[in-house]
């Protein structure tokens, strides 16, 4: 009996040491992630408006994008309004961004790393971190604590709340907790707040969404 008692206890802790690490290192999962990550393998191009609040220290910078996508990996937007309005690029995956600056400069077409400061919004967020996909990704991804609850209504859309609680801040831009709400009813994101030493860094919502925009490879001339 003592025997099958210790080869039980063997086995046990053997099962264990293999479950734990497994478990540590396996990615967040929602109910929202998996509905958002259904809706999504179900469109093959779409647009939508980005409205976001973006603070850095002291600076604040406030920006309408229009976005539009295209699987697997084609994104263009234009500011439409606030810093840079006018201005636009084209990602088609990889490490460079295609883009031209607003006002007398918009005939000027440059090629320029994907983190290049023209390319980036304030704290520093390209093209492809403005796509739905790309943020509900993060939710799945960063090391913290995820917890889904009802979201409230948005513009009328019943949604589902993502609340991540960020282990390693530091390796996350400085925001210790991300939230995102996301439609019941598209499981599509509408809005996203970042926060820092408790202070919003980031606030943006989705607006607008054409989710059979019917795009081809010529809306995204790289």
């Amino acid at each position: 009996m003592r025997k099958s008692r210790t080869l039980v206890a063997v086995a046990t802790a053997a099962l264990l040491t293999l479950c734990l690490p497994h478990t540590a290192s396996a990615a967040n999962s929602a109910p929202a992630i998996e509905a958002f990550n259904a809706a999504f393998g179900k469109v093959t191009s779409f647009t939508y408006k980005l409205h976001s609040h973006e603070v850095q220290g002291s600076d604040v910078q406030d920006r309408v994008y229009d976005y539009s996508f295209m699987k697997p990996h084609f994104a263009k937007t234009l500011i439409e309004s606030g810093d840079g309005r006018g201005s636009g690029g084209v990602w088609a995956g990889g490490d460079q961004v295609s883009g031209h600056q607003g006002g007398f400069l918009s005939g000027i077409h440059l090629k320029v790393d994907l983190h290049d400061h023209r390319a980036v919004s304030l704290r520093g967020y390209t093209i492809p971190q403005g796509l739905p996909q790309m943020i509900v990704a993060t939710y799945a991804d960063t090391k913290g604590t995820l917890k889904q609850m009802p979201g409230g209504k948005i513009d009328g859309a019943e949604t589902a709340l993502l609340d991540l609680k960020v282990a390693d801040p530091a390796s996350n831009g400085g925001v210790s907790e991300q939230r995102l709400w996301l439609s019941n009813a598209t499981h599509f994101p509408l809005r996203e707040i970042f926060y820092a030493d408790g202070k919003v860094v980031l606030d943006q919502s989705f607006t607008d969404y054409n989710l059979n925009a019917n795009l081809s490879q010529n809306d995204f001339p790289f």
